[in-house]
């Protein structure tokens, strides 16, 4: 997001004019109910941001999405397969027609490099060099049953983030801002921290997709000023910017009644003012000086494995601290088709300490239990080498079979819910498709997603797609 803060913006409601559409989507609702949700969409237009109230009561108020880009293998983190040690080095045959583009010649099966462990009271399996995550054992809730549909990247991040393999529909923190709002109205309600090389799918994956602009995920930039023209040119001080957008306010005001229903003219003018606020708000936010050297040492930074995770580590617990609805972080690229002791090790290595840390000050703050933090890729990985054999062992993209992890926000802290077969093939038990898991998602933050629709192409959409069923075992 680059900020220009010096054109002014009128609320988006003085931009807005009823058009053939509010009238088609009133039509879902009863009679009796079309005055009300007027007035709700009125209010709407004012501050699409504002703070809602869900469908239902929550713990869950702010959401850090952890995304581990390329798909890291369950196998050979959390995911134990003794099976596969008996099994090292046999040929594998793929059962099954979906296969990867990486897939050719012979195959072989793959023991993990990782040894496994159980920790905390709840015995959960954690793969060894995850060492610092083990201590907060108790804290998490794994789900091992989780499937998806694509076995490529692409396909496979828009419908982990947005619900839909194609791309073109919002993204999951522009859903939940669309329901909930956001708690600061001089910060963005969707932020995303990624790495210097956007994933894979670019920015479609945090887009607001067919919802108003003002939904949008804003993603700070990994090198540099996180955010461009954060600070005012010299000469310029807020008063006078204030008096700059106040006096060309009016001539907008004017300009937008001549364009009514204009939802892009309105989020751009929107963005102005919060560019405004932000300048104010933002520095101090993402300055992580000023945090004593115990917390950056919590967090790995300063050390160069884990310096980079760690600041958005900590930046994330910042921004939720301030009232952030949505804060997603970006690692990657797990895709390890060889040499996976090496490349997946030093992913480890840099996440690790990071998020274990991320837990335990969430913890301390007393943030945790309103705080609902996620951990996930796009897809699991097979239990054969994904290349070539010798020493270079590595797996293949795998969508039948994934872990993902919750913490805080209402979910069954100190479970493990699924199960994979001996090989870590396919999810036989507690089997869930992407879909429920969203849905299940937006139920610990108090949302229903057949209540969370917007209507679009002729009909009311969701982020289900087509809608879900709960995973009642990921809720305490």
């Amino acid at each position: 997001m680059s900020i220009k803060p010096f054109f002014p913006c009128v609320g988006s409601r003085a931009l807005h004019a009823p058009t053939r559409r509010d009238f088609i989507y009133s039509l879902g609702a009863s009679l009796g109910s079309v005055a009300f949700t007027s007035l709700l969409a009125e209010e709407a237009k004012k501050n699409p941001l504002a703070p809602k109230q869900g469908h239902l009561p929550a713990k869950a108020k702010n959401v850090i999405f952890l995304m581990m880009e390329g798909g890291p293998s369950h196998i050979d983190t959390f995911d134990p397969k003794p099976m596969l040690a008996k099994m090292h080095l046999k040929e594998f045959v793929r059962e099954g027609k979906q296969k990867s583009a990486m897939e050719s010649g012979k195959r072989y099966y793959v023991q993990s490099p990782f040894k496994f462990a159980k920790h905390g009271r709840s015995g959960a399996d954690i793969a060894e060099n995850w060492s610092h995550l083990a201590k907060v054992a108790d804290d998490l809730c794994f789900f091992r049953g989780c499937t998806v549909d694509s076995v490529n990247h692409p396909t496979a991040m828009y419908q982990m983030n947005c619900g839909n393999r194609f791309g073109g529909d919002p993204g999951i923190g522009s859903w939940v801002n669309y329901g909930l709002g956001t708690l600061n109205q001089d910060l963005p309600g969707f932020i995303v921290l990624p790495e210097v090389s956007y994933p894979q799918g670019g920015a479609a994956n945090w887009s607001n997709g067919y919802l108003p602009a003002s939904f949008q995920g804003t993603p700070l930039r990994a090198k540099g000023s996180p955010i461009l023209d954060l600070t005012p040119p010299p000469g310029v001080s807020e008063v006078r910017q204030r008096k700059n957008l106040d006096l060309i306010a009016k001539l907008n005001t004017a300009h937008a009644a001549q364009h009514p229903g204009h939802d892009e003219l309105a989020a751009r003018m929107d963005n102005y003012e919060l560019a405004f606020r932000m300048q104010i708000q933002v520095p101090e936010t993402l300055d992580l000086s000023k945090e004593d050297a115990k917390t950056k040492e919590l967090y790995g930074i300063g050390n160069d494995a884990t310096d980079s995770f760690g600041r958005k580590c900590l930046l994330a617990r910042k921004l939720v601290e301030k009232g952030v609805r949505f804060v997603q972080l970006y690692n990657g690229s797990w895709d390890s088709h060889d040499y996976i002791e090496r490349a997946h090790g030093n992913l480890v290595r840099g996440v690790d300490q990071p998020i274990a840390a991320l837990i335990s000050d969430l913890k301390q703050r007393g943030l945790l239990e309103s705080t609902l933090i996620v951990w996930c890729g796009e897809f699991g990985r097979t239990p054969d080498n994904g290349v070539r054999g010798g020493t270079a062992y590595g797996r293949d993209h795998n969508p039948n079979a994934m872990t993902l992890w919750l913490a805080g926000g209402g979910c069954n802290a100190g479970h493990t819910i699924g199960a994979t077969d001996e090989l870590g093939m396919t999810a036989v038990e507690g089997k869930a498709h992407v879909r429920d898991f969203h849905v299940t998602l937006l139920r610990l933050l108090g949302l229903d997603d057949n209540k969370l629709t917007f209507y679009h192409a002729g009909r009311f959409k969701q982020l289900s797609q087509f809608g879900g069923t709960v995973i009642r075992q990921l809720i305490a």
